[in-house]
């Protein structure tokens, strides 16, 4: 059986365990890089495995023809690092050092462990109403989503009545695609417009197949084993209505799991890792690598997340081959 005891120092630790995270351990476990991955504790939203544990077809993945649940492309995953060597723990990373070298890290549970570099893997949250029906029904697969894209094409959504809700230009985004597959969209928004782009905004409400119930929002999700409707309340007249619909998809953003790297690395104003270097995952911390969700604010996919889980892999594994902190030390006493 597999030692994950973390050693006093470690040459590679991944912070996450969704697609970008495992990928970047398969590969540094291939480069003998022997990683540590700290996969995360798990909450009410977010669990170790990420966002497609909560999904349960996933069908644009590519290699699996007949689809695959979001839970066991995880596993596979996560079975296909621990082949190559790499340990794991399951535990968060709750405070960074990253100005010592090595780095320093502590876990929830308190242990502390010291890294020559970091892969920061931690995903993004998906903003949810917070409804336990909502909740309930996105777990089970029943018909609730928060990534059109991911869902929208599945067959039991093929000619139905489907909900968006969201005023952004994601909602406006999602509405369009799910047009190509539904009978109905139906638009709910808490305001009298959107704040999306105008454009983006132009090209909802021109659509033939798109309607938008205004000054509304959600107060319930109706249905048992699948969703058969929502409750919905009135912003401004507090009158409270119910509307058929097969799916309910939530695009109301995504929160980057980045509270423990803040004042640490650089972050963008949405907080997102910032990624000063063009088509390379290093952050503003020499050494320390991100990938998948907590840097892509644009495609949010199982398989981008995955290319970048690799590239940073690769990154870690060649700075640490040209000398990792020492050479970055000896480049800061020169330029000084």
């Amino acid at each position: 059986m597999m030692d994950n005891t973390p050693r006093e120092h470690e040459r590679v630790v991944i912070i996450g365990s969704g697609p970008a995270g495992w990928t970047a351990a398969v590969y540094a476990a291939r480069a003998q890089l022997e990683p540590l991955v700290f996969e995360g504790a798990g909450s009410r939203t977010m669990i170790p495995g990420g966002q497609l544990m909560f999904t349960t077809e996933v069908e644009n993945y590519p290699g699996f023809k007949e689809g695959v649940t979001g839970p066991e492309l995880m596993m596979e995953m996560r079975a296909q690092a621990q082949r190559f060597g790499t340990r794991i723990v399951t535990e968060d990373i709750v405070d960074v050092d990253f100005e010592q070298r090595p780095f320093v890290l502590k876990s929830s549970r308190g242990k502390e462990v010291r890294a020559d570099s970091i892969i920061v893997a931690t995903g993004a949250n998906a903003k949810w109403i917070g409804l336990p029906n909502e909740e309930r029904l996105a777990q089970s697969g029943g018909g609730v989503s928060a990534c059109a894209v991911c869902d929208g094409a599945l067959p039991a959504f093929r000619n139905k009545v489907l909900a968006v809700v969201g005023g952004g230009d994601s909602a406006m985004e999602d509405a369009i695609y799910l047009t190509k597959f539904a009978g109905e969209v139906v638009i709910i928004h808490r305001r009298d417009e959107f704040r999306a782009s105008k454009i983006m905004a132009e090209r909802a409400l021109s659509h033939e197949k798109i309607r938008v119930e205004w000054n509304k929002v959600v107060t319930d999700v109706l249905g048992d084993d699948a969703i058969t409707g929502l409750v919905l309340e009135d912003t401004a007249t507090g009158e409270v209505s119910e509307i058929a619909v097969d799916g309910l998809f939530v695009a109301i953003g995504h929160t980057p799991n980045t509270d423990f790297l803040e004042g640490k690395v650089a972050l963008k104003p949405n907080g997102y890792v910032e990624m000063p270097v063009a088509w390379r995952t290093n952050t503003s911390v020499p050494g320390v690598f991100a990938c998948g969700d907590v840097m892509d604010d644009y495609y949010k996919q199982a398989i981008s997340a995955a290319g970048t889980g690799c590239m940073a892999a690769l990154d870690a594994e060649r700075w640490l081959a040209h000398g990792g902190a020492e050479a970055h030390a000896h480049e800061e006493v020169a330029a000084g």
